[in-house]
């Protein structure tokens, strides 16, 4: 293959082949790949700026039968330590949200083998009567296959329900690797990766904005993030005209701190800092036609995400006043309205705080500033 083929291919926002993707991936100097996604950023969002959002991250329940060994977040149904939240539990931590500032809730569990749909529907409605005015950014494809196939229905009518009780938007939690080679050692109790993109096709049928997601740096091989990514376009060429379909993408990498994965199959994140900023390069590369990449914080610290603004992403996601699944596996990073937006401004952009749908939004004008203790 010849590289100057494949930087014009990019540049007129083509789809690479997953062949061309691996080949550039690993032959590609990497300034010349962060070129070509900054200018490909550019485009995408002529604004230059760097957004970020305000959210919590709040867990409808631990208690999960999926059984993925990265995670150190469920528990078993039974266990001592398991939890359903309850309202007085929301109306609080909501409460302390919108001082802070936040408008949305990232609302995510685990595979309760006893909550059907109408615990869902339920809670949705009971958040939004006393807080109309949050956003409810909640579950995600293996949660409502997980609700379909407990009800015995569809995914569309499981979205119907859950859009109807006030569900505003579907995150992208559970993808993984979107091959079923990986998801059999890692996640065997989810879904699987064609369920997985068949929910998120019906989401966007239905005018749900969604964001996808990648967690590498475990299992896969570098083809297979390829094959994630080439899936990831094709759903989102399919989605009807008038959808947003696929807001976001956001890459991050493995957490192994005391994981199942690490622990019974020696298997360790060896991510290094630049094979994750080329990740985020050939993202921008390879989705033409998903408009906003996100840099991961959270899992790769400050230094590389600012990187990360010039290699293609062009959002720093959410200072996440609350976050339990992947903190739990060792992400140790953290920040602040304040620090957020310092940290983009040294990175040499202008920080522009928005909604999920990637509109701005004004700071409010009373907001207490964050002390991050968890």
């Amino acid at each position: 293959m010849n590289l100057a083929q494949l930087y014009k291919k990019a540049l007129n926002f083509e789809f690479l082949s997953i062949d061309e993707g691996v080949y550039l991936f690993e032959n590609a100097p990497l300034a010349d790949l962060m070129d070509i996604a900054n200018t490909l950023r550019k485009i995408q969002v002529p604004h230059g700026k760097v957004t970020w959002i305000i959210d919590r991250n709040l867990n409808t329940t631990n208690v999960c039968v999926a059984n993925c060994k990265f995670c150190n977040f469920f528990r078993i149904p039974g266990h001592k330590d398991s939890y359903i939240t309850d309202m007085d539990t929301y109306r609080v931590k909501i409460t302390e949200t919108i001082r802070y500032g936040g408008e949305q809730l990232l609302l995510q569990g685990g595979h309760h083998p006893d909550l059907g749909l109408e615990f869902y529907t339920d809670t949705f409605r009971k958040i939004k009567n006393e807080f109309p005015n949050v956003k409810l950014h909640a579950l995600g494809p293996p949660e409502v296959a997980h609700i379909a196939r407990l009800e015995k229905m569809t995914h569309q009518e499981v979205l119907k329900a859950l859009k109807a009780s006030g569900l505003d938007s579907l995150p992208g939690p559970g993808a993984e690797i979107l091959v079923d080679r990986v998801r059999r050692l890692i996640a065997k109790g989810k879904c699987g990766a064609q369920e997985w993109l068949d929910v998120m096709h019906e989401a966007h049928k239905l005018d749900l904005t969604t964001s996808a997601t990648m967690m590498f740096g475990h299992v896969e091989t570098v083809r297979e993030r390829f094959e994630h990514l080439a899936k990831i376009r094709e759903v989102q060429a399919k989605k009807p005209e008038h959808a947003k379909g696929f807001i976001a993408f956001i890459p991050w990498t493995f957490q192994d701190v005391d994981t199942l994965l690490t622990r019974i199959r020696g298997v360790h994140n060896l991510t290094t800092s630049e094979e994750y900023v080329r990740m985020i390069a050939m993202s921008r590369i390879m989705l033409p036609n998903v408009k906003n990449i996100q840099a991961s914080w959270l899992t790769v610290g400050k230094s590389v995400a600012q990187m990360c603004l010039h290699a293609g992403a062009n959002d720093f996601g959410s200072i996440m006043i609350e976050e339990n699944v992947v903190s739990a596996a060792g992400a140790p990073h953290r920040f602040t309205s304040r620090s957020i937006q310092d940290a983009i401004r040294e990175a040499g952009f202008e920080p522009q705080l928005r909604n999920q749908q990637y509109e701005f939004r004004a700071i409010p004008e009373v907001m207490e500033e964050q002390v991050i203790t968890y």
